[in-house]
């Protein structure tokens, strides 16, 4: 594959500019990444059956004996032959539902509350690996959640629950071989002891998966879609409180208490200074209603659940953190390297751990894996696989870009957009770099690209326009 377009950036020092039409361009683009962001949330409509996915149905015996004997290994590619990809993925995902159900019992006994029929129920279907069954029960626990008489037992379980749908969905939508290469792609990039802490859904729950049954080193795994939810904190601390040290309802107050107060801060200026560079962020909803300030949306979340992560980083010094991220949480990139698709926190030295040669390995990382799957008939266009590749590549350019490798973030882009041609996050990101250094000539093909694989996304449309219009003002 090469290395990169026939013009490539290469004027670093000019990094932080940006024409005033990249601003519309990246408002856009956040109500794309809020569309493509996989959240843990209720579901309501759910895949159609998909023939690779489809969870066997096995007993909760063999389906352990299975999971064992795969023995897919961080940091080994290892797998007993006997055992076909949809067997290993089937006998594992029974194998979790299992554990978290006796989770679930231990959290209801601490709780004081009870595992209702329907609780028990859910999780019997997926022991049995029952796709529409196991998803017919989710949804009808989902509406059980938001009644008074059963709020309560249902949302004291729900993240056990929300797991064990997330990763039973995961093998429903996914080949299995993809879905263990992930897996091992992300767990084989960790340290031994690393907390990891995922993003979107295959970020978080294919590694949960995989982390719970396999052979190999077992990680504390979190996702920082979910801390400003109390009921995730007391879930993590059930789980991990031995080994980590968690946040309190205590923290998550405080984290949302200064998340306002800055955001008014924000707000006030952007009152006070409409002529000045706007401080309150593209999508984020902040209003002063009565005196008194309220955001909503999911920015504002994410900014929170920025903080939290954090607090919990501040309250293990110790640990070593690697991260998957739905949206970017840039405040982590000061001190961030990749780290194979994913990136690792929190590093001593940034200066002498992410050299001109580690951009240039993650750069490769990113080609090679963008030539492995675009001719990988098992991985179409806009198969899940390659999306959640496409993410990542993208979320590693973002951090090249914030070091300043600007050359290189071009070519991971450029390879995002190869893995993914309708990526929002490589679209938008890519482009927005490119304008940033006046390389319209290359742009405008990312887009058209992109409106040839996906010709009804009207986004994709709208940026092309405003490339057009911009075309058109400065020939």
């Amino acid at each position: 594959m090469k290395d990169s377009q026939a013009n490539p950036i290469r004027s670093a020092p000019n990094a932080g500019s940006h024409l005033p039409w990249v601003v519309l361009v990246n408002v856009v683009a956040v109500l794309v990444l809020l569309l493509g962001t996989l959240l843990p949330r209720p579901k309501s409509g759910l895949p159609a059956e998909t023939a690779n996915g489809k969870p066997g149905e096995q007993s909760s015996k063999s389906a352990v004996e299975s999971a064992q004997v795969s023995s897919v290994r961080h940091g080994s590619s290892t797998t007993v032959p006997q055992f076909k990809p949809e067997q290993i993925v089937s006998g594992k995902v029974v194998a979790f539902a299992e554990s978290r159900r006796a989770i679930a019992q231990k959290m209801a006994k601490r709780a004081k509350v009870q595992v209702t029929p329907e609780i028990e129920a859910f999780f019997a279907a997926a022991q049995a690996g029952k796709w529409e069954d196991i998803t017919n029960r989710f949804e009808k626990l989902n509406q059980l959640r938001k009644s008074e008489e059963t709020a309560k037992e249902v949302s004291a379980l729900w993240s056990p629950i929300l797991e064990t749908l997330g990763v039973a969905e995961a093998a429903h939508s996914w080949p299995a071989q993809k879905l263990l290469d992930y897996g091992q792609a992300v767990l084989g990039s960790l340290k031994p002891g690393m907390v990891y802490v995922g993003g979107t859904d295959p970020g978080r729950f294919i590694p949960t998966l995989m982390n719970e049954t396999s052979d190999g080193d077992r990680h504390v795994v979190l996702t920082q879609n979910a801390l400003a939810d109390n009921t995730y904190l007391q879930y993590v601390s059930f789980l991990y409180a031995d080994q980590l040290g968690t946040l309190s309802q205590e923290d998550s107050k405080r984290a949302f208490e200064e998340y306002l107060s800055d955001a008014q801060k924000r707000l006030a200026h952007d009152q006070q200074f409409p002529l000045e560079p706007k401080q309150i962020r593209p999508g984020e909803d902040v209003q002063m209603i009565d005196g008194r300030v309220q955001v909503s949306g999911q920015i504002a979340v994410m900014a929170i659940n920025e903080k939290l992560l954090t607090m919990i980083m501040d309250k293990n010094p110790d640990a070593t953190f690697a991260l998957e991220e739905s949206l970017p949480l840039k405040s982590t990139y000061g001190n961030a390297v990749p780290m194979g698709p994913i990136m690792e926190l929190r590093v001593p030295d940034p200066p002498t751990s992410f050299t001109q040669q580690t951009a240039a390995q993650a750069v490769d990382y990113w080609q090679t894996t963008a030539n492995q799957l675009v001719n990988d008939p098992e991985t179409p266009a806009d198969s899940d696989p390659r999306k959640a590749y496409s993410k990542m590549a993208s979320a590693q350019a973002n951090l090249l870009i914030n070091h300043n490798f600007i050359p290189e973030a071009e070519q991971a882009f450029k390879a995002a957009t190869e893995i993914c041609p309708t990526s929002p996050e490589a679209v938008f990101g890519y482009v927005n770099l490119l304008m940033s250094h006046n390389q319209m000539a290359q742009a405008v093909p990312v887009v058209e690209s992109a409106i040839a694989a996906a010709p009804d996304n009207e986004l994709f449309r709208d940026l092309l326009q405003n490339l057009q219009n911009l075309k058109g003002r400065n020939p």
